[in-house]
């Protein structure tokens, strides 16, 4: 049974899930951004080459190791992690589960900020 919440709420719980990332990680979130969309574009089921529904996130950016700022001015562009709203709630049957995807989603992506790929995040799940 899927588990369905608002936007607002989805987002919220999203917001906690980000505050529930360790300090040492989350000292290092320079001028990123966490969007919520339902699902994802054509475009990326495209770049991704998979499936729409298996699309639970996406991170957009330059990975933390590769920053380099221009006399020490930070990387001017925001990085984004975008998590799918209507994907991840087709996994769920509960808020708790809801939680607990979400915050699976977000340290996946979260990986790839520090330049993890997609193997390399494979052997910690």
């Amino acid at each position: 049974m899927v588990y369905r919440v608002s936007r607002e709420h989805f987002e919220s719980l999203a917001e906690e899930a980000l505050e529930t990332l360790p300090e040492r990680y989350r000292k290092y979130f320079e001028n990123i951004t966490i969007i919520v969309e339902d699902q994802p574009d054509s475009e990326e089921t495209r770049r991704l080459k998979s499936k729409r529904e298996l699309i639970l996130g996406v991170y957009s950016g330059v990975p933390y190791p590769d920053k380099k700022g221009f006399f020490n001015i930070p990387y001017p562009l925001p990085d984004k992690i975008i998590l799918f709203q209507k994907n991840i709630e087709d996994l769920c049957s509960s808020e708790k589960d809801l939680i607990e995807q979400i915050q699976k989603t977000l340290i996946h992506e979260v990986g790839h900020y520090f330049g993890l790929s997609e193997r390399e995040l494979r052997k910690y799940e």
